[in-house]
């Protein structure tokens, strides 16, 4: 699954995106999300809601979570969600993102193993 945000995430998005993405876990179990930052600016105060929510319920939905961006508070906030899911995490500059899918499409090969955060 890839999820491409820009601007400020809302509420509206999470309402559209959750029930697709349940329906893909459903589907086929544990999801790899291409998780994609370009001129991303933050959550709005429901959004931010949604997202914790989001995570609590769907701890070990995720099997892979590339995250794609270009400032560094993207890279930290790949590193910083590492303890909020079972999934291998990986972070990658904007310029990565072929990397980034090149990654996931090969299911992260050490997925199962501990989680880690690498900036590439």
């Amino acid at each position: 699954m890839e999820v491409a945000v820009n601007g400020k995430l809302t509420d509206a998005d999470y309402q559209r995106f959750v029930p697709e993405f349940e329906g893909l876990a459903k589907q086929h179990g544990k999801i790899r999300i291409l998780f994609e930052m370009t001129r991303f600016h933050g959550w709005d105060t429901k959004a931010a809601w949604d997202d914790f929510k989001f995570g609590v319920k769907h701890y070990h939905d995720i099997a892979c979570l590339a995250v794609v961006g270009e400032k560094k508070w993207q890279q930290w906030m790949a590193a910083f969600c590492k303890p909020f899911t079972t999934a291998q995490v990986r972070y990658f500059d904007d310029a990565e993102i072929e990397k980034a899918r090149a990654w996931l499409e090969a299911g992260a090969a050490d997925a199962g193993k501990t989680n880690s955060t690498e900036a590439r």
